[in-house]
């Protein structure tokens, strides 16, 4: 399984996107929500999902769409279950440490 990441830098701060690689450039809606998956924030390199994790796992925040990415992320405790948001049955969520 492969995923899209791609690191934001700002000042000292780091956010990670993620996405399962079917999901780049796709846009969710239901009800009043949407979210648009899009290169710009999520397009960036092409990992194997254990890499991905790994990288994951050392963030302080990251945005993570997509079954694959979500349930490698629970699975490896980076987040609770609990923390998954779905839009149109897509699983996403965000992880922020202050």
């Amino acid at each position: 399984m492969k995923v899209y990441l791609k690191i934001h830098r700002h000042n000292d701060m780091e956010t990670i996107a993620c996405c399962d690689e079917a999901l780049l450039n796709k846009i969710l809606t239901e009800g009043n929500l949407r979210l648009e998956i899009g290169s710009t924030f999520f397009g960036g390199d092409l990992l194997a999902i254990d890499k991905a994790i790994e990288i994951l796992s050392e963030a302080s925040y990251f945005n993570i769409v997509g079954e694959n990415i979500t349930n490698m992320a629970i699975a490896q405790k980076l987040l609770p279950k609990e923390g998954i948001r779905k839009i149109n049955n897509i699983p996403m969520a965000m992880k922020m440490m202050f």
